[in-house]
């Protein structure tokens, strides 16, 4: 069956990683997966949470939102002490994400920052926002680097990611909205340049999955992710 928009099943939606977006942050990306576009900014402020002081390591987080325009229908701000529950549970995938392949000994007592604002959406933001964080990471820290605020280089490895899904019995790749809106199966991986995977979401939305559906999806998945890379890569070699 043909994907709405002409695709293959394995093929990705275009992609890139708009880097230098904004002229505050020194990391600033506008990342786009198709309709989907998130802004991601990295930045880092001084000292750590309670529980690292006097360790003299570093500490990474994430927050996530949607703006309220990023939808067909206005969605609500998150508000103080009403956080949505899907905002907590996809900011603390970036930070896992992000924290993965992080040294964070090699960072003196600093946090940074990873700020994902969903500006407009049609599907797999969250693996937007952690790709495009990557690209918005890197660059944070090749400006701390060039303060002499490191030890060390602390990113270990690229990381990316991609929602791959069953739909109409068939193993699909980087789902839109409408795809999703309809899978049976949904699930987000999260993988790092050697190969390794940090984060598989998945969950039968219909009938359950089998194991060769499982396989699939994730051969599907990696060889997404790989090409995610590439863009990456691309990016981070052009002039912001």
């Amino acid at each position: 069956m043909p994907r709405p928009d002409g695709r293959n099943p394995g093929d990705l939606r275009p992609i890139s990683f708009q880097r230098g977006f904004t002229n505050r942050a020194p990391g600033s990306v506008l990342a786009s997966f198709g309709n989907t576009k998130v802004l991601v900014t990295a930045m880092a402020t001084d000292g750590v949470p309670p529980f690292l002081q006097g360790r003299g390591k570093g500490w990474l987080t994430a927050e996530y939102a949607m703006l309220p325009s990023s939808t067909e229908t206005r969605k609500s701000r998150d508000r103080v002490h009403s956080v949505d529950g899907r905002s907590v549970e996809i900011q603390r995938l970036i930070s896992r994400s992000l924290r993965g392949v992080m040294d964070l000994t090699q960072m003196t007592e600093r946090t940074i920052w990873i700020d994902c604002d969903v500006i407009q959406a049609d599907g797999g933001t969250r693996t937007c926002a952690i790709s495009g964080a990557y690209v918005a990471l890197h660059d944070l820290l090749m400006h701390m680097d060039g303060k002499r605020v490191l030890r060390g280089w602390p990113l270990r490895s690229p990381i990316g990611a991609v929602s791959v899904g069953v739909v109409g019995k068939e193993i699909l790749c980087d789902l839109s909205y409408v795809e999703d809106s309809k899978a049976e199966t949904d699930m987000n991986l999260v993988m790092t340049g050697e190969g390794k995977f940090i984060e598989v979401q998945g969950s039968a939305e219909g009938a359950p999955f089998d194991r060769e559906e499982l396989t699939g999806m994730l051969e599907i998945g990696e060889a997404a992710i790989r090409r995610i890379f590439e863009a990456q890569k691309a990016a981070l070699a052009t002039a912001k």
